[in-house]
């Protein structure tokens, strides 16, 4: 067998076993690829010493987690923001509204996507634009992350600075907003960074668990609606999938 009839098989049982949510059998994979089953055994067997294949206590196969780690390094290298503009659109068309896209800088959230939607009345945050970590609903969620001792230390650098009456402006109930939003996966802006003006954001993960962004929706806050909660978790959720998560 050549080396390169070995790839392709090698590549084919991968593909076949990718199909199935659970481990699949040696009998399976053989039928699957068309390969014969003393085949399919010696090629699973280097894949199982390379660590791209595993195999589980009933003996049939899955893929390893040296391909999931070697997929994360791939995907580290996608453009953030052409991997989840095209679902930002389908969020904004569904309700509406503004969708933002932000990374942490220090203290800061940078905004550095959007997808503004097609009428007179609406929140449109500029690309390039900042804002503290406290004001925002996805800086409050990246603040959870990053814990106490940084919490308190963004406290002493910034003062909790007021932006409107509604900022929040005291570390203990800074820190009660940060933890009950933390635990439901999602924050809001009441009118905290501009007033009329709320949002709902949520964190974007990498597949090393890593928080590389936040994704939110910026509205009047007389039209936010407590049922978007839902299609920004799922949106968020998308991209980090498209990362590795």
């Amino acid at each position: 067998m050549s080396s390169i009839q070995v790839i392709d098989r090698s590549v084919s049982l991968l593909d076949a076993i990718s199909q199935y949510e659970d481990a699949a059998s040696l009998k399976l994979l053989s039928a699957d690829t068309g390969l014969h089953p003393s085949t399919a055994f010696r090629i699973l067997g280097a894949l199982m010493e390379s660590g791209l294949v595993e195999k589980n206590a009933a003996g049939h196969y899955r893929l390893g987690r040296k391909l999931a780690h070697l997929a994360g390094k791939v995907r580290q290298g996608l453009d953030l923001r052409e991997q989840a503009l095209d679902i930002m659109e389908a969020l904004r068309d569904e309700i509406g509204e503004t969708v933002n896209l932000t990374v942490r800088e220090s203290d800061e959230v940078i905004y550095i996507e959007r997808a503004t939607p097609n009428r007179m009345m609406r929140v449109e945050q500029v690309i390039g634009s900042r804002a503290p970590l406290h004001v925002t609903a996805v800086g409050k969620l990246m603040l959870a992350e990053l814990g106490e001792s940084f919490l308190n230390a963004y406290t002493q650098r910034t003062g909790l600075k007021s932006y409107t009456p509604h900022t929040i402006t005291t570390a203990p109930k800074l820190l009660e907003e940060i933890q009950q939003a933390h635990a439901l996966g999602f924050a809001y802006d009441n009118e905290e960074a501009e007033e009329g003006v709320g949002c709902i954001g949520v964190l974007i993960y990498d597949g090393k668990q890593h928080v590389v962004a936040g994704l939110s929706i910026s509205a009047p806050i007389e039209r936010r609606k407590d049922a978007w909660v839902k299609l920004v978790k799922d949106a968020g959720k998308k991209i980090s999938e498209r990362l590795g998560r």
